[in-house]
């Protein structure tokens, strides 16, 4: 089943900004996270969605439309309640870690849904190929979670 052209540009736009969302919500805790290795490995995630992004966009502008630019209204809502969260915690790197987990939940759910809606076969390469980095990357933000949870457990 075909999708048309006006779907596909909406679907491609929403990973747009879920990109953006991600870039964003990285960058954000990555200047809150007292843990220099999940800083590093945040700003590194950023990066990873930043090229997604652009990757994404570069296909909107093919199909002749104008790509979005920013990340969500409810993504801005979600990075500043991350902020808000970690004024409350005293930037409590396991506040972060827990909100950051949940918005890599809403990711990984922004690529099924995509996925869902049988995309022609370059476009479907391209965002089942990220959402197995999204994915890979949710798992490894759970396992920090995880980690700091035990760790504070621990004092």
């Amino acid at each position: 089943m075909n999708m048309k052209i006006d779907e596909l540009r909406s679907t491609l736009n929403d990973l747009i900004e879920t990109c953006k969302d991600g870039e964003q919500g990285f960058r954000t805790a990555a200047e809150k996270l007292q843990d220099t290795s999940i800083r590093a490995q945040f700003r590194t995630f950023g990066q990873q969605r930043a090229h997604f992004a652009g990757e994404l966009q570069a296909e909107v502008t093919r199909l002749g439309d104008e790509p979005a630019t920013s990340g969500s209204t409810s993504g801005a809502i979600h990075r500043g309640w991350i902020g808000l969260k970690s004024a409350l915690t005293g930037d409590s790197d396991q506040a972060i870690l827990d909100e950051a987990e949940r918005g890599e939940d809403i990711a990984v759910k922004s690529y099924r849904d995509a996925l869902s809606k049988h995309l022609p076969g370059d476009l479907e390469e391209i965002v089942d190929r990220q959402y197995r980095d999204v994915v890979q990357v949710h798992n490894m933000v759970r396992s920090m979670r995880d980690t700091a949870k035990t760790m504070s457990g621990r004092r």
